[in-house]
């Protein structure tokens, strides 16, 4: 049963934070508004919040049986989730399979190059600077976290890359890239936070390569909703 809403706690680009009556929990609100470029273009995508709460909870949850920790506790309606409250961890984590998007438009490559292994980049999260790029080792200067926490990080993002790409292939899509945030509980204990969805990967159709993001909204390809409701009827197994 959904809860009745409180006052707010936070509200981000996609998302809205309220408190819970659950001890230790939040609830997560999906909107449908969709941003791009540091939130230069925006726009309203239809059923886009309802799409990526229920997308996202499926990964959670298969992300969970395989052993990696994440905030999520249940699916609390359409567009909200139930998480355990966390402290951010104040960076991005992005993982590569193929050059795509800001990676090959930094290098001068073109898109869809195979990476030798999985590629990991570190964005500072921070909106008035845009979240930059940051070297791991002046993330742990500026005490962002610990390196035990950077090391435990790179683990997980890897191994989770693993589990994503294995998952999505055999829906036959392929995980180009993706963003991570993490968190810690209140007992320091790392957990992957945030969101799982078309709106932090890219997805390529296996074969035709057609994007199945939200490259599909950052380059008016259009088909952004029809594109997100393939990838959730994907996810359910439909």
């Amino acid at each position: 049963m959904e809860e009745v809403r409180m006052e707010k706690l936070y509200e981000g680009k996609a998302k809205i934070i309220y408190p819970s009556s659950e001890a230790g929990m939040v609830r997560v609100y999906f909107k449908d508004d969709a941003t791009a470029f540091n939130g230069q273009k925006r726009a309203q995508i239809a059923g886009k919040g309802a799409v990526n709460n229920q997308i996202a909870s499926a990964l959670f949850g298969y992300l969970e049986e395989h052993g990696i920790p994440t905030h999520f506790v249940r699916q609390l309606s359409e567009r909200e989730m139930l998480v355990r409250q966390v402290q951010i961890v104040p960076l991005e984590v992005i993982v590569r399979n193929r050059t795509a998007g800001t990676f090959a438009r930094r290098y001068g490559v073109e898109e869809g190059r195979v990476l030798p292994k999985p590629l990991l980049e570190f964005s500072y999260k921070n909106d008035a600077l845009g979240d930059p790029l940051i070297y791991p080792e002046a993330a742990l200067a500026l005490g962002l976290l610990s390196e035990a926490e950077l090391e435990r990080i790179r683990a997980l993002a890897l191994q989770i890359n693993t589990l994503l790409k294995d998952y999505f292939a055999q829906r036959n899509l392929e995980l180009v890239d993706f963003k991570l945030e993490f968190g810690r509980l209140a007992d320091g204990r790392l957990v992957l936070a945030d969101e799982i969805s078309p709106d932090t990967m890219r997805l390529w159709e296996m074969g035709s390569g057609e994007k199945m993001d939200k490259d599909r909204f950052r380059r008016d390809l259009g088909g952004v909703e029809e594109a997100y409701q393939e990838v959730l009827r994907r996810v359910q197994g439909l």
